[in-house]
């Protein structure tokens, strides 16, 4: 881009794009070779920070096969903990979603973003009440730069969604998929919850993996990979996330000061410690940040699912567990979903974890 930052409006150049309700895809179906200056990123969101060979490091495999006999659950809860305690991240096999519905809500998500715009863009909005929407960047207006893809997100945390509100490409294949998706949540709550070493049922109790929120992903093939990011450096603000990736990458965890690729595999998903549980758990789960890089190649399919505290309680206050204190000191403040979300949103993607926010000291 030649205009000089003293003459160049991004607010126009974010306002007009916003406008067209085509998202990125709609840049690249109109015949763009270069990256709109409003999705460049500076040179250190690149950062690798001397990334090492994937033999150095590799993002743990939890096998969930027999997870309620007690031989292989004593096991599978040792893996998750040493896995949340220094990494919060884990990729996960034999969980009980079958592959035929992972492959359909891929083509689902996919056959969505690649509808003409003019169908595509009737779910376009940037209204967070909507429980189903379209939308590029759900911090565009805030945000310093943008990010190279498009989203659908389909709400769950006020309950089950209408079958008529879904748009018809891909509403058996979301369906199918959140019925299997609640019955993982179930066990990795339990899971979880054990490998906190409290009763098995309390983080069920305390309802804060209880709401669902899907994003589903689309990252059309980017023209020049080094000058934009599909997704930011962040950590999430959920209790859990579980993400479903395709088979194209450029997923990457931040661990001791490096890069690593989270190697897609078919029929993995993967689970990341949100900031909310390190927040209940006093920082003994680690919230990771993560990025996903843009690619020449594609386009890249993602639907991470979002647990959260349920509806009835996003105004009940959330702190440090204190079964896990054991006389050590509370590490954050009591907030709630509401609170935490919307300074979440207001700071935008900055690279900054929002949980400083609510530290104590």
């Amino acid at each position: 881009m030649e205009d000089g930052s003293e003459s160049y409006d991004r607010a126009k150049e974010v306002k007009e794009f916003d406008e067209t309700k085509a998202g990125v895809k709609g840049l690249i179906d109109s015949g763009v070779t270069k990256v709109p200056k409003f999705l460049m990123h500076p040179p250190e969101n690149f950062s690798s920070s001397s990334t090492p060979t994937s033999t150095d490091f590799r993002v743990p495999v939890i096998d969930l096969e027999g997870f309620h006999e007690n031989l292989h659950r004593v096991q599978i809860v040792k893996e998750i903990r040493e896995a949340s305690e220094t990494w919060g991240f884990f990729q996960m096999v034999n969980h009980g979603v079958p592959n035929t519905v992972i492959d359909n809500l891929l083509q689902a998500i996919k056959e969505f973003h690649e509808q003409p715009k003019e169908v595509k863009m009737e779910w376009y909005s940037r209204d967070s009440t909507k429980r189903i929407r379209y939308y590029c960047n759900g911090d565009l207006l805030v945000a310093k730069t943008a990010n190279w893809r498009d989203s659908i997100v389909f709400d769950f945390q006020d309950g089950p969604l209408e079958p008529g509100a879904f748009p018809l490409v891909c509403r058996q294949a979301v369906q199918e998929y959140m019925e299997h998706l609640i019955n993982l949540r179930d066990a990795l709550s339990s899971l979880l919850s054990e490998a906190l070493g409290i009763s098995s049922d309390y983080l069920a109790s305390i309802e804060c993996m209880k709401g669902e929120n899907l994003v589903c992903h689309y990252y059309p093939v980017c023209p020049e990979p080094d000058l934009t990011i599909g997704t930011t450096k962040h950590s999430d603000p959920s209790s859990l996330t579980i993400l479903l990736q395709d088979n194209i990458g450029g997923l990457q965890v931040l661990h001791q000061g490096h890069w690593i690729d989270v190697p897609p595999r078919h029929g993995t998903l993967v689970a990341n410690i949100g900031d909310l549980m390190q927040l209940i758990t006093n920082d003994k789960f680690k919230s990771v940040e993560h990025r996903v890089l843009a690619r020449r190649v594609g386009p890249r399919i993602s639907a991470a699912c979002f647990l959260y505290p349920s509806a009835t309680h996003r105004f009940k206050p959330y702190g440090p567990i204190k079964e896990l204190l054991s006389g050590d000191l509370p590490i954050y403040r009591e907030t709630h979903l509401g609170e935490y979300l919307g300074y979440y949103k207001s700071k935008g993607s900055d690279g900054n974890s929002a949980l400083s926010h609510f530290k104590l000291n």
